[in-house]
């Protein structure tokens, strides 16, 4: 399902658990590798950690594509609604955000 999809806001919002475990599962193994990184001993291993850092960014982008979403930013995704975007990002529980295709981000207004 790596085609554009438009998404009814019911449909947006039950993937909102799934999207969220996903990007928790990999938000949490970056956030080990950040800390890797922090460690006096990991210069002899950066490479190591920074391909293992992409290869998780990388991964998580593939799995939201499949599901039709598009990605806006690390951690930021939109689910294409015809006329604009219902926007989550993490770590939000819900699907509260909604913008245009013009405004993006910075326009985001809470639905309802």
């Amino acid at each position: 399902m790596s085609e554009k999809k438009i998404f009814t806001y019911q449909e947006a919002k039950q993937l909102i658990p799934y999207v969220w475990k996903v990007t928790h599962d990999a938000f949490q193994q970056i956030n080990g590798i950040t800390e890797e990184l922090r460690a006096p001993a990991a210069e002899e291993h950066r490479t190591e950690l920074e391909e293992r850092y992409e290869m998780i960014v990388t991964s998580w982008a593939e799995q939201m594509k499949k599901l039709g979403c598009e990605i806006k930013g690390l951690w930021l995704v939109d689910f294409d609604n015809g006329k604009g975007y219902y926007c989550w990002k993490y770590p939000e529980k819900a699907l509260d955000h909604y913008h245009t295709y013009e405004e993006g981000f910075t326009g985001r207004m809470r639905i309802n």
